[in-house]
């Protein structure tokens, strides 16, 4: 894959993380933006703010690749500012990649909001699950349908092709990131285990029951690789999750082994985490100092709101996977070891203590 000259938006990210790393594995010339991006072996770095049109145009001027992938979204207070903000983001890209003659590919990482929503009415009116691609997008407002619209313009303007990938709660490394539900979960158990608490369950009780489903970084990187160089997949949607289902009440006594913390389950009325750790700060930052932690700052590492999020649906969310097998994908990470795995990593950065 020498001659694949990617650039990668994001790639400080979860998804763009774990993408880098994997393209590189796999012989690819990198590129990664970010507005503050972090030295990286064979990892040729773009700081740029891509709200800044201008910017973005000076950054990108003469690059010549093959393949861009955007793994990345700044959170807004609101769904049309989230619109506006995100849309803009990608807008500016494709204005600064006018000029990329060999662009074959574009690929654009959104998630199962697409099937349940906005944050702000989630799940009030949503998709029959399974959750299928070819079915038709929700009433109201979605920033990944506009960022899709702007994708499939720039496309047929510039003559590529394209890929969505409809990732569902993806458990990988990444630090910072504003979605990182095995990172915040991780930093919920240590908190535990040091200061003896028990391991509730924060979501609600339809989670704690329900099927659902999740999706390893390292398996999204490589449907991402997949779509970008099999022509039977080119200009398509695809939903991409583990491959397993399960139901957290089977999952969380599992975590809360590996930790060596009590598991308990959701009590009748759900406690989020941003209430049950609105004191978690100062216990981090003693947590850090006594195991010299890499990060003292618990904000820093956690996304208490995307996890209360995702753990405190009322829905069931599962997710068909049919399409892509169809089409020749048939990668699957079993959901246990998604999360062991990057225990260990947070363990060997130095991220959680090895108690």
């Amino acid at each position: 894959m020498s001659e694949r000259r990617v650039l990668i938006v994001g790639v400080t990210g979860i998804a763009g993380g774990n993408l880098a790393q994997h393209l590189v594995d796999r012989g690819w010339q990198v590129h990664g933006l970010a507005r503050n991006p972090q030295s990286a072996e064979k990892i040729q770095p773009i700081a740029v703010d891509l709200l800044d049109r201008e910017a973005a145009a000076r950054a990108l001027a003469g690059l010549d690749i093959t393949d861009v992938f955007i793994t990345a979204w700044l959170r807004q207070n609101s769904e049309k500012e989230n619109i506006r903000v995100n849309g803009a983001m990608v807008k500016n890209l494709f204005a600064a990649l006018e000029g990329a003659k060999n662009l074959k590919h574009a690929a654009l990482v959104t998630g199962t909001k697409h099937y349940l929503g906005p944050f702000e009415s989630y799940g009030k009116t949503m998709a029959e699950t399974p959750f299928r691609e070819d079915q038709p997008r929700l009433p109201g407002e979605n920033f990944y349908y506009t960022q899709e619209d702007i994708l499939f313009a720039a496309a047929k303007r510039m003559g590529f092709t394209w890929s969505v990938h409809r990732a569902h709660t993806v458990i990988g490394y990444a630090l910072g990131n504003a979605m990182n539900m095995g990172v915040t979960l991780a930093v919920y158990a240590t908190l535990c285990r040091e200061y003896g608490l028990p391991f509730v369950f924060p979501g609600s009780q339809e989670q704690w029951n329900f099927l659902t489903d999740v999706c390893d970084a390292k398996l999204l990187a490589k449907q991402l690789e997949w779509a970008a160089i099999t022509p039977a997949a080119h200009d398509q949607a695809f939903n991409t999750v583990n491959g397993d289902i399960f139901r957290w009440r089977w999952l969380w006594p599992q975590i809360a082994a590996y930790f060596g913390v009590e598991a308990a389950p959701p009590p009748a009325e759900t406690v989020p985490l941003e209430l049950q750790m609105r004191d978690a700060a100062p216990m981090w930052e003693k947590i850090a100092s006594k195991y010299c932690l890499i990060e003292n700052r618990v904000e820093k590492l956690v996304s208490w709101w995307h996890t209360d999020a995702d753990l405190g649906r009322r829905i069931e969310c599962v997710n068909d996977m049919s399409k892509s097998r169809r089409l020749g994908f048939k990668e699957y990470h079993e959901t246990l070891p998604s999360f062991l795995e990057l225990f260990e990593h947070l363990k060997r950065s130095k991220v959680i203590p090895t108690f």
